[in-house]
């Protein structure tokens, strides 16, 4: 298997530093709009739905499927060089948001749409982590 990706650290903004609080403490978290009930990722001070500011957060299971995905042969980005190849994939969550993600733990040719995958969480220092996903 390829190397790991050297990740680069995310910057969290006001409106996603909850998300990566949450990923550092190993949670994937996710909003629901208290009105419509609609679930939502990327995290926004807003429904993306019916607009509403009644937006609560809450811990998704971190189980999901692999909507779609690509193998990566090429990137001379530096975090990224040395890992080719590497899987970048849709996964749709339980919750009903799909997440763009990283498939670690088997060869790229192993990934297929469909394939049910469970969060893992990659440490990139005692402050931070990213969320990746593994086979289930």
């Amino acid at each position: 298997m390829p190397a790991e990706i050297r990740h680069p650290k995310p910057v969290p903004d006001w409106e996603t530093r909850v998300f990566w609080e949450g990923i550092r403490r190993h949670e994937i978290l996710l909003q629901r709009c208290a009105d419509c009930s609609a679930v939502q990722h990327r995290p926004r001070a807003i429904c993306a739905t019916c607009l509403s500011s009644r937006v609560e957060i809450f811990e998704a299971s971190g189980r999901g499927t692999v909507h779609t995905y690509t193998v990566t042969h090429q990137n001379q980005a530096p975090a990224f060089r040395g890992s080719v190849p590497y899987v970048l994939a849709y996964v749709d969550l339980e919750e009903g948001v799909r997440v763009l993600t990283n498939i670690i733990g088997c060869e790229p040719g192993e990934v297929q749409i469909g394939m049910d995958v469970v969060v893992d969480f990659e440490d990139l220092d005692e402050e931070t982590a990213v969320p990746r996903f593994r086979r289930a």
